[in-house]
């Protein structure tokens, strides 16, 4: 197992759009579920992304999706729900699922890898463009999940994709950034590794997971959504050079960089 635990890659501006989304992630995991155990469920299953939704969008027939639920006696019963192919019901499930988890072990995960990757995305990026940047990670880590398996009643819920779109931007940003990093090997271990190192490691292991799910299906239980982990970091390695073009290099705003670039200078005669 390898897990980062912190960076060595100091900043100076206030990672607050970085905040905001963990505040965002944790308030809706909590409001779904302090619920009953049956509307969490119906939540995830409405708010969540089902593929076969976006397969079916606009047809009048709804997708049927069944589910076996444990009720607050500990008892099994079914659960068997009619969801709506209409475009408006479906289309904001792609941005509504990156605020769902299916567990507190889910939810911290995220947050964690977002905590320790994003704020230095953000001040590379400004918050507006990053903001602009995560969501657009997560959309496009949607679609490739969905063009896996566009007939799925799964649902797929988490800011997995978005934050791997932050550890794809981070990669190509800060490639020599070192990242104290948890290998556990039987017994843990703690390293200061490049950020290229730790980050490739974990993308191939998405990718060996993902392509096992293709080779062998039926053969491997696939209950997490690998191939939005691979098409979010993709986008980020991609967006993630576009965008720091237009943006002002970290610590100025554009007028500070103007004055930067067109100050006169006093020894020219």
């Amino acid at each position: 197992m390898l897990f980062p635990l912190f960076d060595r890659n100091p900043h100076t501006r206030f990672p607050l759009v970085t905040l905001l989304l963990i505040a965002a992630n944790v308030a809706c995991f909590w409001l779904t579920y302090n619920q009953p155990r049956a509307d969490a469920v119906k939540t995830v299953l409405e708010r969540g992304f089902v593929p076969q939704r976006l397969s079916h969008v606009g047809e009048a027939q709804p997708v049927i999706v069944e589910q076996t639920i444990e009720d607050e006696k500990g008892q099994q019963r079914p659960l068997r729900l009619q969801l709506s192919t209409s475009p408006s019901a479906v289309y904001p499930t792609i941005l509504s699922m990156m605020f769902l988890h299916g567990g507190l072990l889910h939810l911290v995960s995220n947050m964690w890898m977002l905590w320790v990757f994003g704020d230095n995305v953000e001040y590379r990026l400004g918050r507006l463009v990053f903001l602009g940047y995560y969501l657009a990670g997560g959309v496009v880590a949607v679609v490739a999940q969905w063009a896996i398996n566009p007939e799925s009643t799964v649902p797929v819920i988490g800011a997995s994709g978005a934050v791997a779109a932050v550890l794809g931007g981070y990669a190509v940003s800060f490639p020599k950034a070192m990242v104290r990093t948890l290998i556990f090997i039987g017994f843990p271990l703690l390293f200061d590794l490049p950020a290229l190192l730790v980050l490739g490691v974990w993308f191939a292991l998405q990718m060996f997971a993902g392509i096992q799910g293709i080779l062998a299906p039926g053969e491997v239980e696939v209950s997490v959504a690998f191939w939005a982990h691979i098409g979010g970091f993709l986008a980020g390695v991609v967006l993630m050079p576009m965008l720091a073009l237009g943006a002002s290099p970290p610590d100025l705003d554009w007028r500070s960089e103007s004055e930067e670039l067109f100050r006169p200078n006093s020894t020219d005669r």
